[in-house]
């Protein structure tokens, strides 16, 4: 399997996971897929009445994945209905940065327009574990 159809498939999983938001407030749905040496592990935002306690579809994915042990990510694809694709907020950026600094990020839409930058563009001055020294 070639990494463009490797990218299709996480895309894809994404995509399904974002079926599942439950997103009755901003009704702004969001799906992740972390790809980790152990397998992909998929997320959906999850809202609360109280804005403060929802949870991105980012968060939810590496925290599945480092639950399983799987600690060192390889790429993640994030897929909203924004255009151009939604990038992850600073919360997920900072949650991210907390295993790998050099993270693939494939942002997707239901248009098909598709980014892909690494994290280190997105937040090149992030806060990292070595930054507590």
């Amino acid at each position: 399997m070639t990494a463009a159809n490797d990218a299709n498939a996480l895309v894809e999983a994404a995509r399904e996971a974002r079926a599942r938001a439950y997103a009755p407030y901003s009704h702004f749905r969001v799906g992740a897929a972390v790809e980790t040496a152990g397998g992909v592990f998929s997320g959906a935002n999850v809202e609360n009445a109280s804005y403060g306690l929802s949870i991105c579809a980012e968060r939810i994915a590496v925290a599945l994945a480092a639950i399983a042990g799987q600690r060192a990510p390889s790429r993640i694809a994030i897929v909203s209905a924004s255009s151009p694709p939604a990038a992850p907020c600073g919360a997920c950026v900072q949650t991210l940065l907390e295993f790998v600094e050099d993270l693939e990020v494939i942002l997707a839409n239901d248009a098909g327009e598709r980014r892909v930058l690494r994290l280190r563009e997105i937040a090149p001055h992030g806060f990292r574990p070595s930054d507590l020294g």
